[in-house]
This record gives structure tokens, sequence and C-alpha cells, in this order.
């Protein structure tokens, strides 16, 4: 995927040298080039590191309109580019691209031509005729962006670290990663550094110096579907049949699949010509390889397996954690690294990830426990799911409000401020009493960053755009829109309008029926006493010598040995393979 940075200010074009230096930080994000534009006067330097995949043969960004001088910098797809040229009248020169309809939208339409893109992408455009840079990101985030505003000049990048670069930016612990295992909202854990808000619009007046941020799309204002289950599933099959090949690269692509119902709906609408899927052996009940082994043979891809060993997770965490950032929680983070490599080495450069029907359809075993109770979710023959189910018991006897069983069910540590039980009980209140609507709008909120996150990072690190088909607009918001006995009526089986549409399309039964939600979890956790139990331990003790006193219970937290479900351990280990990358940084 590529990469954009860049500076603007009055001075901006005294500090090209710095832009092009964070330009090359981030390198590895854009293979076929890496460029910097300072605009016509002066005040702002936009860098970017291009991936070429609409056409190979484009010229690589920065991008500039002769006429007006706006300059833009791009990283993303804009999958209905074509439809709304077309719509917006946009000429379109051939070896031109999503990046130059982009640009000129821009300069036609201004910012309000965000409402009419449909994609992901993070960007940058500087008009010098207000003089102002406006920085702008997609609806879910798939794209990230941090800025910082410093001596009066704005600075931006598509990595956190390439900003510590510009200047330092202290350590700092969110009281919230101890609850989630990661910052929330627009936080990092760097001071001054914030993270650009998903589907948020940000413009800075280099002139006076002020700042602006505005919401230009809002999910939860999409009105409920009212009409009966027969016609949400013709409507759903529809925009599902339209959307996910929309997604399809005219390159050869690899799809991430893990033998689950989200991907292998993805492998039957978009025919990849390769699969990858990530098995351990010895570890059963991770394995969905078989079923993998079957839709590859359907749609006559080749299947390739990959079988990570714990010798492989200890040589891989540094590059893992330096690709991050900084540490994230996500349980499939290195399932996902060690497929991207395989799909790097195979030559290609798109992957595909089946990332957003859980979160929109209710495929989350927490969210069928908040909506039947655990009861009713344990005799359902989800057993395994006892120690989950077991954080909504109450002393009373009585059953939790909603809200607080959510918040429970989704944190795994202390919440200190109880900043993730005010950011669920806000989602519960704009979700307007849909109970659904509101467990997705809680995940939105807190789990959702670090697996958008993990998902472009480490794909990037190893020059490969990711693509995440089921988070097109129009699939999104029907899923959002439908009612709750239209995305779940077996407390075992979310996703039940994605199931039925498999069904129809000839999936095999062992798919569309499954009970329990596999993915490409690893049992890290289970390495971590065991096999590398000794490793970890030097790890984290290392780390402890040198680490910020607010850090220090974080890691002593993961001299514990814990059960198979229990990620402190990892949390800490991570933590402390950051450090050592921070190190390493302010050394080179």
């Amino acid at each position: 995927m590529c990469g954009i940075a860049g500076l603007a200010g009055g001075d901006a074009v005294r500090h090209e040298k710095t832009v092009a230096a964070m330009g090359a930080s981030q390198h590895y994000r854009g293979p076929d080039g890496t460029l910097h534009a300072t605009s016509r006067d002066g005040r702002a330097v936009l860098a970017m590191n291009t991936l070429l995949i609409v056409d190979p043969q484009a010229m690589p960004g920065p991008y500039l309109d002769r006429v007006t001088g706006i300059l833009l910098a791009f990283n993303g797809e804009i999958y209905n580019w074509r439809r709304q040229a077309t719509a917006w009248g946009i000429e379109i020169a051939d070896r031109e691209s999503d990046a130059h309809f982009l640009l000129r939208a821009w300069v036609k339409i201004g910012p309000s031509c965000l409402d009419g893109l449909d994609g992901m992408f993070a960007l940058s455009v500087y008009d010098p005729r207000v003089a102002k840079l406006f920085l702008a990101r997609d609806r879910l985030g798939e794209k990230p962006l941090y800025w910082r505003l410093d001596g009066g000049r704005l600075a931006f990048a598509s990595e956190v670290t390439t900003l510590t670069g510009y200047g330092p930016a202290p350590l700092v612990l969110r009281p919230e990663v101890t609850a989630i295992e990661t910052p929330v909202g627009v936080d990092t854990p760097f001071q001054g550094i914030q993270l650009l808000a998903p589907a948020t619009l940000l413009s800075f007046d280099v002139t006076t110096g002020s700042l602006d941020q505005m919401t230009w799309w809002h999910l939860a204002d999409r009105a409920p579907f009212t009409g009966t289950y027969a016609e949400a599933l013709a409507k759903f099959s529809t925009v599902l049949a339209e959307q996910i090949p929309l997604r399809t690269p005219a390159c050869d692509f690899a799809l991430l699949l893990s033998g689950g119902l989200d991907s292998a709906v993805l492998a039957y609408l978009m025919r990849p010509p390769v699969c990858v899927t990530v098995r351990y052996p010895g570890q059963d009940r991770l394995d969905e390889s078989s079923t993998a082994a079957v839709i590859a043979r359907d749609i006559k891809a080749e299947l390739v397996v990959v079988e990570p060993d714990p010798v492989d997770f200890a040589h891989a965490l540094p590059h893992v954690v330096r690709a991050l950032d900084y540490p994230m929680g996500n349980a499939s983070t290195f399932s996902e690294h060690m497929a991207y490599r395989k799909v790097a080495d195979l030559g290609l450069r798109v992957v595909i990830g089946g990332l957003g029907p859980d979160e929109f359809l209710m495929g989350y075993v927490r969210q069928a426990l908040v909506l039947f109770g655990p009861d009713a979710v344990l005799n359902a023959g989800l057993e395994a799911y006892r120690p989950l189910a077991a954080k909504l018991l109450h002393t009373a006897g009585e059953p939790l409000e909603a809200a607080e069983a959510a918040a429970r069910l989704i944190l795994r540590g202390p919440d200190p401020d109880g900043r993730v039980r005010d950011l669920v009980a806000d989602a519960m209140a704009r979700a307007g009493g849909d109970l659904a609507r509101g467990l997705t709008l809680a995940d939105l909120a807190t789990a959702w960053r670090p697996l958008v996150m993990t998902s472009d990072k480490l794909a990037s690190a190893y020059a490969l755009e990711r693509r995440s088909p089921y988070l097109a607009r129009d699939l999104v918001e029907l899923s959002y829109r439908l009612p709750v006995d239209h995305k779940i009526t077996d407390p075992a089986q979310g996703k039940r309008i994605l199931r039925d549409t498999a069904k129809a399309l000839g999936l095999p039964r062992e798919v569309w029926a499954g009970r329990d939600k596999l993915g490409f979890a690893s049992p890290i956790p289970a390495w971590l006493n065991s096999d590398l139990a000794e490793w970890a331990d030097v790890q984290i003790n290392t780390a402890l010598t040198d680490a910020p006193p607010g850090f220090r219970p974080l890691l002593e937290g993961g001299l514990t040995r814990g059960c198979r479900f229990d990620r402190t351990r990892m949390q800490a280990l991570m933590t402390a393979a950051w450090f050592a990358d921070q190190t390493a940084r302010a050394a080179a």
C-alpha cells in the first residue's frame, strides 16, 4: 500500500529535506517510487510512497493540478472512481488512475467529494488559493494517518514512527492499553502525536495556524431496514454480488482463506488464483485447513499452507513490532504476518481479507453472550467459551445492563479510568435502543482499531495492498441497518443473512453451517508457557531494566504464566520488543 507524509506551515519550503527524509523512512510502503513536491507558495511539502496497482505504468505521486496549484498525496484505492468520474464529468486520460481522478474531483468539488468516494484512503491536499492543508481518512479507518502540531507547523505521516523522527515525542502509557491492549480514540503512545479519526476531515490554515476537524460520515444516522427477511436477503445478496467483484484487482492476487464463512464467500465471488491459509501442527482446534482445501479445489485455486512454529515467532517478533509502530491487541497478528510474508514471496502485490461481517452481523461469541445470555450460549454447544461467559456472573444474581455486559466482554484487563466503559455506554446510547447496532458501534469504538491497523501495517511492511471487500459502503450501511433477527437467531451461529447467502451460492455445508469461529488465531499464549517460556522471561526482564515507571506493571504482569486464552504475557512481550525497537531507532 502507498504511504504519505508532509509538512505545512509558513516556512515549510525550508524543511524540504526533512519531508524527503520522512518519506524515505516509510519507503517500503511504495516500492514504485518515493517522491516529494513543494507547493507553489512554499507553504507545504508533500511526500508519497507509491505502489502502483490500478495501472503499473502510471506516474507516481504526489500529484499537481497546474491550473490551481492544488497538490495531492494519496494512500488507498477508490473502487468507484470510473463511475464517479462519469457522474461528475471528470475526464481521465490513458495512464491515469484513481489518484488523478481524486485530484480533479477535489479541484472541481472540493472536500464535499469525499461523500461520493467508496474505498479505503488517507489523503492530504494542499490548496494554495486558500493556504490550507486538508487531511482526510476513509469511513472505517482502513488507511492510517497520524499528525502533530509543532511550532506553527502541522506534520503528518502514514506511520507514527515517521513523526517521531520529525521531533521528540515522549512515550505515554494510555490507561486503556491495560484494558484492551491498544489506545482508543485518536490517542497514540507518543505524546503530541494523534491518529486522525476515521471519516474525519482536518483543515489547517497555514496563515493563522488554526485547525478544524469535522466528521463527514455518521454510520449511526442510518435508518433501520423495515422490509421482511426475504426482502433483506434479496437486497443483501444483490449488494454483495455487486460490491465484492468491484474490489477484485486486475492483477493476480491472494486471498487469506481461513476456512471460515467470511473468507469462503469471498473465494467464491472473487475467484482468486491463490489462497493462503495458516495452520499450526498439533493444534487441531485452530486448524481449518481441510475446509480451506475443499474451497480452493472448488474454485480451482492454488492453496498455499503456511505452518509457523515457535522459532518462527521468536524470529518474527522484532519485525512485527517495528511494522506495527507500537503494540496492538489482535489475536491473529502473528498469523497475518506469516501469511503476508508468504504472499510477498510469491511475487504478488494485492491480498484480500474478510474483515467486517463479525462486527456488523453479530459474528462474535461475545455479542451472542450479550444478546442471549451466557446460559443460552453455553447450552448451544459453545462450552469452550465458559471462561468468557464467566465474566458476566453477577453477585446479586441479576442480569447486567447491556452496556456493562458488553464492556466486560471487550475488556482484557483493568479499566482504571473507565474509558472503555464510557465508550461502550456512548455507543449503546447512539444506537437508539437497538442492541445489535449498539454492539457494532461499541466494537468500532474499541476493538476495531487494532484489527484494521494491523491488517494495513503488516501488509504494507511487505509492500502489499490489503483489501477488505466487506467494508464497501453500501454493504456496511445495509448490514448495520438490519434488525437483530436478520443477523442472529441461534446463539451459536451469527451472521445469519451471510450464511443464507452462502448457502444460495452453493458453498459447502461445512462452511455455512459451522458453529464456531476460528479464523487465524494462533497458539502463542500456550507457546509462551512452554517452548518459549524461558525466552519470553528473558525478553521481559531485559525490558524492565530501562522501562519507564508507568510501563513497569504491564511488563511485570507478563512474568506470570496464564491460561491459553490469556494474552497478558503476549502483551508484555510485545511491549518489551517495542522498547528494544525504540532504543534501536534512537541509536540509529
